[in-house]
């Protein structure tokens, strides 16, 4: 069949958000874990794609990504071969237990592999006996921050782990974003140095089973960052949508009735976010492990590279910024509001006092 483009067309995204809405086939209530949602008719068959769905609750109207890389319908297609697995990395919560997460793993059976160095911290590695295919084992790489990336994992047992998964979250995310926004890319096993090559990652097939595991780490690593920035991105998008009739009120002359709470809650929301973003995440900086690993670097770097990781953190950057502005200007507004009616009482109150002067002196 062929490569995959990385955004879905936007008449594919209005149909599929109609038939779920119609259907309600996603509910805002649902935990993600229930991955019988999930139908194959709406998933790509090969390669990457990242796609996007907005809460059913607020039912906004599907729209591309402004931050995303653009469509890659132009690049040539690639022959789809038997020995071909898939790689899919979710983000489904804002952080996960990895204790408790290990051990009822464990205690359903499936194997905690301890392949990868102590300075891969914040990481659990889980091996599956169902694999999709057989020309490799099947792993499961689980984030700290949230982010879970399977490989060659058939998609029974993927529901399976996705429901133990959720018993072990801190503020998962809605089942529509979960689905909606995540990564697939292919990858197989080839002669030659590992790399990433028109939208599928082809390793080193004469490496040993824990060189293996380091690359697959690698290339993981980048997909949970890209995964991660596709719920942030949903998020501030929610936000600007929240705030986007100001403007237009500003500019149609038109009087804002903005409270005190609604101003201060809208800035707390912003420095919520920028804090999740900017300080309390170190996925945004190369992490420490690929210091004296220059061959997992270069992997790291390619495939963050090919996700637009860079290009979407500035695009980022800029709205909250933007939206730094713009609720400074909501402050600023009501402290000059309060500000006149605090003038206007005082002078009420001396027209007030003089008022009595005169009735005292006349009367």
């Amino acid at each position: 069949m062929g490569g995959l483009l990385r955004k879905t067309p936007h008449f594919f995204k209005q149909a599929f958000r109609t038939s779920c809405l119609n259907n309600q086939f996603f509910k805002a209530d649902q935990k993600h874990g229930l991955l019988s949602s999930w139908d194959k008719r709406f998933r790509t068959v090969s390669g990457v794609s990242s796609n996007r769905l907005y809460s059913t609750s607020t039912k906004r109207p599907l729209k591309s990504s402004r931050t995303k890389q653009p469509s890659r319908s132009n690049l040539p297609l690639l022959l789809e071969t038997e020995d071909m697995m898939q790689c899919v990395a979710f983000a489904t919560a804002d952080e996960f237990h990895l204790g408790t997460l290990c051990h009822d793993l464990v205690s359903n059976g499936y194997n905690e592999l301890p392949s990868l160095p102590r300075d891969a911290s914040n990481v659990l590695l889980v091996g599956v006996n169902n694999t999709s295919k057989d020309y490799d084992s099947g792993v499961i790489f689980f984030f700290r921050e949230g982010a879970v990336v399977f490989w060659n994992v058939e998609e029974k047992t993927m529901k399976h782990v996705m429901q133990i998964l959720e018993r072990h979250e801190i503020q998962p995310y809605e089942v529509a974003l979960v689905h909606w926004e995540n990564e697939e890319i292919n990858y197989s096993f080839r002669e030659g140095n590992s790399k990433l090559v028109k939208d599928q990652i082809l390793l080193n097939s004469q490496l040993d089973v824990n060189e293996i595991i380091l690359e697959k780490f690698a290339f993981s690593n980048a997909l949970c960052l890209s995964v991660k920035l596709a719920m942030w991105e949903s998020t501030l998008d929610t936000f600007v949508e929240s705030i986007q009739f100001i403007p237009e009120m500003l500019k149609a002359r038109k009087k804002l009735k903005l409270s005190h709470d609604d101003v201060m809650q809208k800035i707390g929301e912003l420095f919520a976010l920028r804090h999740r973003i900017n300080l309390s995440s170190d996925l945004l900086m190369t992490p420490d492990f690929y210091w004296d690993r220059e061959n997992l670097e270069h992997l790291y770097d390619k495939t963050c590279q090919f996700l637009s990781i860079n290009r979407r953190v500035k695009v980022i950057n800029e709205k909250l910024q933007h939206c730094t502005e713009l609720t400074d200007l909501m402050r600023n507004h009501l402290n000059e509001k309060h500000a006149l009616r605090l003038e206007w009482m005082i002078v009420i109150l001396i027209t007030i006092e003089v008022l009595f002067e005169l009735g005292r002196v006349i009367f």
